[in-house]
């Protein structure tokens, strides 16, 4: 088991260090090996080659990186949440209230109601997802069946995204043009200062949710031996509701809505590693996390171009048959039951 879960970080971090280089070096404008290390190492002789590596395609691979580790590791928090594996921030309508919240946020800067950066936008995007989340939780204390809360969850992101989408119709200021492609969800566009602020709050959760990994772990096997081994349950369920709205409200702040990568990701790297530990699979979840969007970034700005499409186009199309394969197996495991 030891040798199979370094084996898959391993490969998890190769792949990761591959479609990296591969992203940032590819394009409408191909840069070499040599140019690449070179220009990442502060040298680099053609101006225009630098420009578009350090201004356009790093930010954008960085932060494909960092939100989609984090989509990942909010996607794993819910499932162990609710005990269950179809468990999500974008089927729960979490993403989409944060997608609401940042749409206002940024009708009112257009209209000088506010001032708008980095941080306002992910506080927005935080207090969206966390009333979507509550709203959620509301529901759970009232149903008991989990298909049916994942429908309301659902129902839920159908009216936070109908909203958006008026609001979008009816956004004709030019300050807010962006409010369109944005809202299919999109890495482009990424300036150095929003990756920094994504990389601030989504490494700092990770550290949290890193360092819960013992409380989870009980919390894993039931609320009552969470309890008997001193767990504060109540603390626990907390700290992991805000801490998985947090990292959603701050994908789709800077990246819109990002579809099903929170349900595929932890179920693929969980079959990876062969274990459910969460000392393991945090890490891993984000590094897989990672991994999935960049592969969907490059999918969506080179498949139809020199059009691009929304990156939760692509991860729908990735991620959704995983979630299909989750679905039956779930009802196979009942039937056998």
């Amino acid at each position: 088991m030891k040798k199979r879960i370094i084996l898959s970080f391993a490969l998890l971090l190769t792949l990761l260090l591959f479609f990296t280089a591969v992203s940032i070096s590819a394009g409408s404008a191909d840069i070499s090996l040599t140019e690449l290390i070179k220009i990442l190492l502060g040298g680099g002789s053609d101006e225009t080659a630098v420009m578009i590596l350090l201004k356009i395609r790093l930010p954008r691979t960085l932060a494909a990186v960092i939100l989609g580790g984090a989509l990942a590791l909010s996607g794993y928090m819910l499932q162990t949440y609710f005990h269950n594996p179809i468990a999500g921030p974008f089927v729960l309508g979490i993403s989409s209230g944060a997608r609401l919240a940042v749409a206002l946020t940024l009708i009112l800067s257009a209209r000088g109601a506010i001032m708008l950066n980095s941080a306002i936008m992910a506080f927005a995007a935080f207090v969206g997802a966390l009333a979507a989340m509550s709203a959620v939780l509301l529901m759970s204390s009232k149903i008991h069946s989990m298909s049916l809360l994942v429908v309301c969850g659902v129902m839920i992101g159908y009216i936070c995204t109908a909203i958006t989408d008026i609001i979008v119709n009816f956004a004709d200021d030019s300050d807010i043009v962006n409010l369109r492609g944005w809202s299919i969800g999109t890495f482009s566009g990424m300036k150095n200062d929003s990756v920094i602020v994504c990389a601030i709050i989504v490494f700092a959760a990770l550290t949290a949710v890193f360092c819960m990994s013992k409380p989870i772990s009980a919390y894993q096997l039931g609320e009552s031996y969470a309890v008997d081994m001193g767990v504060n349950v109540k603390a626990v369920r907390i700290a992991m509701i805000l801490l998985s709205s947090l990292l959603s409200g701050c994908v789709a702040a800077f990246a819109g809505p990002v579809s099903f990568v929170g349900i595929a990701v932890p179920f693929l790297v969980k079959m990876l590693l062969g274990t459910a530990k969460p000392i393991v699979m945090i890490p891993a979840t984000f590094l897989g996390g990672g991994v999935f969007c960049i592969i969907s970034d490059m999918i969506a700005r080179t498949a139809a171009a020199p059009s691009e499409l929304g990156i939760s186009t692509v991860t729908a199309v990735l991620g959704a048959p995983v979630v299909l394969i989750i679905m039956l197996r779930k009802n196979k495991d009942k039937e056998n039951a």
